[in-house]
C-alpha cells in the first residue's frame, strides 16, 4: 500500500504544527486509499548540512543523514505542514530538504502551510519551488491557515468543514499523483 508522510517542517519549541499534523493523520485514516504517518524532522536532530559530498550521490557520511535518507526512502508521497517564517519555509526544512535528493525524487507533495498575515501561502509559495529542485511533483490543492481565524487565542487549532473537504481533495491529488509516478520510481 502507499505510504504518505506527513512532514511536520518546524522544530521551534511552543510550535502549533504537530496540531495541524495530528488533524491531518486522523483526518487520513478514515481513507483507505493509503497509509499515512506523521514525520517530524526535530526527532532526527540533522545539524546544519554536513555531508561532505552531494546528495545526489546518495553515499552519506553520517549516521543522521542515513536514518532522515531511509525514513523519507520508504515514503511514496508527502504532505508538508509548514509556517510561514520572514516570508519563506522554515530553515530546519530547507535544511531537511537539502540534506538528502533521490529519495525525494518521482513522488507527490501537497502542501499546508499557516501563518498570521497571509496564512503562510508565501511559505508554501517557496516551498513549491523547492519542491520541483528535487523532483517532487507538486499537487495543486493546498491549504493555508490562519493564525488569527483558525486557531484560537492562537494557540489551538480549530478547523472547519471548508478546511476538513480541502484536505480531502489535497489528500486525493496527493495519492492518485504518487500512485501514478510509481513506474518511474521503480524503474
Amino acid at each position: 500500500m502507499t505510504t504518505i508522510g506527513i512532514i511536520l517542517g518546524s522544530t521551534r519549541p511552543g510550535r502549533v504544527g504537530p496540531q495541524i499534523a495530528e488533524w491531518i493523520e486522523k483526518t487520513a485514516r478514515g481513507r483507505d486509499d493509503a497509509d499515512f504517518e506523521v514525520v517530524d524532522i526535530a526527532d532526527y536532530a540533522l545539524p546544519l548540512f554536513d555531508e561532505p559530498r552531494s546528495p545526489r550521490m546518495g553515499d552519506y557520511a553520517h549516521d543522521h543523514t542515513r536514518a532522515w535518507a531511509a525514513k523519507i526512502g520508504q515514503l511514496d508521497g508527502f504532505v508538508f505542514v509548514t509556517p510561514e517564517y520572514n516570508r519563506s519555509i522554515p530553515a530546519a526544512l530547507k535544511n531537511a530538504i537539502d540534506f538528502i535528493y533521490n529519495e525525494w525524487n518521482n513522488k507527490a507533495a501537497g502542501f499546508v502551510g499557516y501563518g498570521s498575515n497571509v496564512s503562510g501561502a508565501r511559505a508554501v509559495d517557496h516551498l513549491r519551488h523547492i519542491a520541483g529542485a528535487v523532483q517532487l511533483a507538486a499537487v495543486h490543492t493546498q491549504l493555508h491557515l490562519s493564525l488569527q481565524t483558525d486557531f484560537e487565542q492562537f494557540r489551538t487549532f480549530a478547523p472547519t468543514e471548508r478546511h476538513e473537504a480541502a484536505l480531502q481533495q489535497l489528500l486525493t491529488e496527493v495519492v492518485t499523483w504518487t500512485d501514478s509516478l510509481a513506474p518511474l520510481r521503480q524503474a
